[in-house]
């Protein structure tokens, strides 16, 4: 420690507070600072009824001035003006002098260095630097930094505060462009207003600054050669955004507003697409020569677009063509997310997205957050919407800094803007802006606000806009009057010029996506030479040099060593064919991200990709050092999240078509937790927008005495959203079929794109009856129906064809009625979705003699593939034949809570199976309908 006069402002304090512990208790400092004090006197007091003298000085004031400034810098913002429409700011006791001992008289007695820092310099007295201090922090910005823990992220926020190093005049603002730019804003609001009553646009007005501000932004990002900037927001404000910032034409906004339903016939229901409203849809622009700025669409579930634009912005600044593991480079993507007030807190996406923001997986290298903030939900006030001071109250929790600021004071706007690039682009750490405004009009334009808020919209209504308010300043600066109102008469008149020449069924072009080649998913060849699966064997075997794994799995390892030596033995599980897949697919130049819950190891500890050194804790990924590989192998565990997790994982898939992306549940029936997602992206995204996801969902499923939670991953919710060929849906009996499966999505990922659910196995992963030949993998294919091979040697004895799908299959085929019964065919349908048609009327066909046709499920009646697969037999059996279904009956519960319980009725269901029936009537030979 210094002596004396090295100590000010806080430093001093600091001491002081140091010493009067020590006196009260020496062993409360430690050593070095103890026998400091031992030789050390602190100056003499003055009297406490003055600040200084001659002979000394006031310690006590010194004190309270330094924490005075230090609650104005942490608290200042409770006492900010940043509500447009006047209401008082809460404020807090902390910011008056008198609760440090001291007060005005006493800071104006006291040097301007007390309070240290770079505002303590330009003022001669404590009383002047606290007073720049509240105008800084107190003004119409608050800036909430005290839960910012790292010293010098703090720090550099400090300094950029007090500096003014973003606002005027150090940073300038061309008053006449942004004038211009809120006029813009503006004027199409109005124009929609006036052309189209009525109809709904959730217009922006009340925070027109928001698009200067993503302005600043992006050209922050322009400027230091981002490559992507990915905006993700709901609808209030879209359509402007839309047009301004992303530079949607004002024609096709206007048609869609002249109803394209009437104007033209282009929407195309036989191809799936049915379109989505005008203020969901998405957008991209390039900026300048190397920046793309694009809009993520987004539905009306307002926040949960934010882990998919999370995900995009990942899969952009990601290399992943090299081998090993992908390069992430924050520095080439930018994701903007704009929220709602009541959204923000309200739903939980927000803060299941905020969690991955510095997970190694999933980090983006910094969000930058806009809250548009117009005090009021639809009809909730803040009151009623969250339990935090602010509506970002939630972003505290992640030490991201925040910045109030009031939406009707361009340059403070302007100024948190740009502090939130600069912040990002130095620390690759989210950044949030609250602009908080209003809303001129109710939650939509046909909506009467004054029947809940009536005293807030007769304050609306006297209220100028952030326009005209920014008019006003510039022609008092420039003594040039009636500038603004030539400039809204020239916006209107193109806007009006635009209106009159528009032709709908022209300015309208739907992204309907072009349908894949016609068999592209049959024709596809998914077989590796057997010489080549050996050799990939072989590398994924070795160990790097001094690695120590666990002996069991060790163990195991060498057991697969010999897995190729017979060609006919079934020495291949199902971890194996996986493995051997992802190795195959990423020798065929495609790369693999995979990600899950407990996806390293596997649920059901079956996977193992990535190995610890037992004495190190090193970690060995074989999939990334596979000497074959031409692609990246990237695998992560996922956070205990389903609706963001996916949602990013969707959201990385769109942005990187080309690559396999994978997400496993750790139980299947998990994917509830993703429900949203899954309904407006997974399953629609094509019909409403146009895209054409591949994202791969593997979900445990499987009744095994587990209870209600852990036996079903719910395929018929699936079947119930299955739709124009919209998704493939899979329940795999076989390593080969999971084998083929794989490497078909792969292979399609660019000719024949679609989401693909596989229900994948637990107690069967290491079953024998499971398991495949190497012959499979290196001449077989994906095979969507698999016929009974023991039936078909006896097919004219055979009286039931009994399909089923799953586990259920080894269930049956291993029970004892199985090794007497004659008279039934089980059959196993392993494509649920598209339904195999020619591989069902295959089967039926091969056996003359049938009596009936059974589906079989685990299911309960109203769960399962029933209701969905019930018409497509009677069409296809088209009376010939009945179809009858055995399984659990209805029940408002997956399965029972009893293992006891589960194994009885299971016995039960397989005994059924092989029961003998005498058929009603005796069909005609004409079982089955030809195929058109």
């Amino acid at each position: 420690m210094g002596g004396w006069n090295e100590f000010q402002g806080l430093n001093a304090g600091y001491v002081l507070e140091l010493y009067d512990r020590y006196r009260h208790d020496p062993d409360s400092v430690d050593a070095q600072t103890r026998a400091y004090f031992e030789q050390w006197t602190p100056p003499e007091l003055a009297p406490p009824t003055a600040a200084a003298t001659s002979d000394g000085i006031d310690l006590r004031a010194v004190v309270g001035a330094a924490t005075l400034a230090e609650s104005i810098r942490r608290y200042g913002h409770l006492a900010a003006q940043i509500d447009p429409l006047g209401s008082r700011p809460t404020g807090d006791p902390a910011l008056a002098p008198e609760a440090h001992g001291i007060n005005d008289d006493v800071l104006k007695l006291l040097p301007a260095s007390v309070v240290s820092g770079p505002i303590a310099e330009g003022a001669t007295t404590a009383a002047a630097a606290i007073a720049a201090l509240r105008q800084v922090y107190s003004s119409r910005s608050g800036f909430d930094f005290a839960h910012v823990f790292v010293p010098e992220e703090r720090e550099w926020l400090r300094l950029a505060v007090e500096t003014g190093r973003f606002r005027p005049p150090v940073s300038p603002i061309d008053a006449d462009a942004l004038l211009d730019r809120l006029t813009q804003v503006e004027t199409f609001e109005r124009f929609l207003h006036r052309t189209f009553p009525g109809k709904t646009r959730f217009s922006m007005e009340g925070l027109d600054m928001l698009v200067p501000v993503l302005d600043t932004v992006i050209d922050g990002a322009r400027s230091a050669g981002l490559q992507h900037v990915l905006i993700g927001m709901a609808h209030r404000g879209r359509l402007n955004v839309l047009a301004h910032v992303l530079g949607k034409p004002y024609e096709q906004i206007l048609a869609e507003y002249k109803d394209p339903a009437q104007t033209r016939t282009g929407y195309r229901i036989d191809l799936g697409w049915t379109g989505d409203v005008k203020y969901h849809a998405g957008a991209l622009r390039r900026v300048g020569a190397g920046l793309q700025v694009s809009m993520a669409p987004n539905p009306s579930h307002l926040e949960f677009v934010n882990p998919v634009v999370a995900g995009m912005a990942r899969a952009a600044g990601t290399e992943a063509a090299q081998p090993g593991r992908p390069l992430f480079k924050a520095d080439r993507t930018l994701p903007v997310l704009i929220h709602g007030d009541a959204a923000f807190p309200g739903q939980g996406i927000v803060a299941e997205t905020l969690n991955l923001s510095r997970l190694d997986g999933y980090t983006t290298g910094g969000t930058i957050h806009v809250i548009a903030n117009n005090q009021l939900g639809f009809t909730a006030t803040p009151a009623e919407s969250y339990s935090t001071s602010y509506a970002s109250g939630l972003a505290r929790g992640f030490k991201i800094p925040i910045v109030h600021v009031n939406a009707d004071d361009p340059a403070a706007c302007l100024e948190a803007a740009r502090m939130a690039w600069a912040y990002r682009a130095r620390f690759q750490r989210d950044f949030l802006i609250d602009l908080v405004g209003y809303r001129r009009y109710g939650h939509n334009e046909g909506d009467e606000p004054g029947f809940t808020q009536p005293l807030m919209y007769q304050r609306i209504a006297n209220h100028p806009t952030v326009r005209e308010q920014w008019a006003r300043q510039v022609e008092t600066a420039t003594g040039q009057a009636g500038t603004a109102p030539l400039l809204i008469d020239r916006r209107m008149k193109a806007l009006e010029q635009v209106y009159e020449q528009l032709k709908p069924e022209e300015a309208l072009a739907p992204p309907v996506p072009e349908p894949p080649p016609a068999g592209a998913a049959r024709q596809v060849r998914t077989a590796v030479p057997f010489d080549r699966l050996q050799q990939l064997n072989a590398a994924l075997l070795t160990r790097p040099d001094g690695f120590t794994g666990h002996r069991k799995l060790e163990r195991g390892r060498e057991r697969r060593a010999s897995m190729f030596d017979a060609l006919d033995e079934r020495t291949i599980d199902w971890a194996a064919a996986e493995e051997l897949a992802y190795a195959s697919i990423l020798a065929d130049g495609i790369p693999i991200r995979l990600t899950g819950e407990d996806v390293q190891r596997g649920t059901f500890s079956h996977r193992h990709a990535a190995f610890r050194d037992v004495e190190t804790g090193a970690i060995d990924i074989p999939l990334q050092r596979l000497p074959q590989a031409r692609a990246s192998f990237e695998i992560h565990n996922s956070p205990l999240s389903e609706n963001a997790t996916v949602g990013f994982e969707y959201g990385y898939n769109i942005q990187a078509p080309e690559r396999l992306v994978l997400w496993e549940a750790q139980y299947g029936d998990f994917i509830n937790g993703a429900q949203v997602i899954l309904d407006q992206f997974v399953t629609s995204a094509r019909a409403k927008w146009g895209q054409t996801p591949s994202l791969v969902l593997l979900l445990p499923h499987g009744y095994e005495g587990q209870g209600p939670e852990h036996s079903s991953a719910r395929p018929e919710r699936f079947l119930a959203a299955a739709a124009d060929i919209n998704l493939r849906l899979a329940n795999c009996t076989t390593a080969a079929q999971y084998f083929h499966l794989l490497r078909r999505q792969a292979l399609l990922l660019q000719t024949d794109p679609l989401p693909l659910v596989v229900l994948t196995p637990k107690s069967l992963l290491r079953h024998p009856l499971v398991a495949s030949t190497p012959r499979e993998l290196a001449e077989g294919g994906w095979r969507p129906v698999i016929d009974d091979e023991q039936a078909r040697q006896r097919a004219r004895d055979v009286r039931r064809v009994l399909f089923c799908s799953g586990k259920v299959f080894v269930d049956l085929v291993s029970a004892e009625a199985r090794q007497t019964d004659r008279r039934t065919a089980v059959c196993r349908i392993e494509q649920l979705y598209p339904f195999p048609v020619e591989g069902v009327e295959a089967v039926l066909q091969a056996y003359p003699e049938a009596d009936e046709v059974v589906w079989l499920q685990e299911e309960p009646l109203n769960m399962g593939a029933w209701d969905f697969f019930r018409p497509a037999f009677e069409e296809l059996l088209d009376g010939g034949l009945p179809v009858r279904y055995l399984g659990r009956p209805r029940s408002a519960s997956p399965s029972e809570g009893s293992s006891s319980w589960h194994t009885i009725n299971q016995k039960m269901l397989v005994a059924e199976a092989y029961a003998a029936t005498t058929p009603e009537r005796r069909p005609s030979r004409a079982r089955v309908k030809a195929k058109a």
